[in-house]
């Protein structure tokens, strides 16, 4: 399992310095439940915007 996850939406409520990703853990789904073929048809679902 991935021990580095980066992530450039700085935005994200889960976003730290260096392009980490703070979550405890990432959901990730492919747009409307479809087979994805590349990461451009993936969506981030462990989003939440800074407050």
């Amino acid at each position: 399992m991935a021990q580095d996850v980066l992530c450039e939406v700085n935005n994200c409520n889960y976003w730290e310095k260096g392009n980490k990703c703070a979550a405890d853990s990432i959901y990730v789904v492919s747009h409307k439940g479809k087979k994805a073929s590349n990461s451009e048809e993936t969506d981030c679902k462990t989003f939440e915007p800074q407050v």
